[in-house]
């Protein structure tokens, strides 16, 4: 039988977690933490965030069960579910300014709790179903690849802003 923690139990974690990471520099200062944690409220931020907070879900969820665990794809699925968290949330985040446009605060601060915890569950639903496939040497390595390029750019755009902002036309930047 598969050890497994409940998909929508995890995800309350991350949510709980990311909650930390949000707050966590910002009430602290301590400078150890900047890499982690937000220090400011842009997008970019938000993703390390995600990308963090699920990173340490998933070492939560693998010192609960693992004992139990006897699969060889655990880490490949968590570390592929932590790298797809922060495009989860930027999918979904954008949906609202999308079809609504701007919002009030209580409805962005509502919408930004509810976008965290579904990025939760559905990294979860894919993180289970990549667990149970046979994958190849090069999945394994791309995976890792990816993992390593998201850890450098979530940690040295942290203290060094890349040229231009995401939605911002470089034409207008000159």
């Amino acid at each position: 039988m598969k050890a497994k923690v409940n998909i929508y139990l995890k995800a309350l974690i991350y949510l709980f977690l990311f909650g930390l990471l949000h707050f966590g520099y910002d009430s602290t200062g301590l400078e150890f933490l900047k890499p982690i944690c937000g220090t400011n409220e842009s997008v970019f931020q938000h993703l390390k965030m995600g990308f963090f907070a699920y990173l340490f879900t998933s070492l939560i969820e693998y010192r609960i069960i693992k004992r139990r665990f006897k699969g060889n794809n655990f880490w490949y699925s968590r570390i592929l579910a932590t790298i797809l968290v922060p495009w989860i949330i930027f999918l979904i985040w954008y949906l609202v300014p999308a079809i609504y446009g701007k919002v009030t605060l209580v409805l962005e601060l509502s919408w930004a709790l509810i976008v965290t915890y579904i990025s939760g569950v559905f990294a979860g639903i894919i993180e289970k179903e990549v667990e149970k496939l046979k994958i190849s040497l090069g999945f394994r390595t791309t995976v890792l690849a990816l993992f390593i390029v998201s850890i450098f750019l979530f940690i040295w755009f942290t203290y060094r802003l890349p040229w231009i902002d995401l939605f911002v036309d470089p034409l207008k930047l000159e």
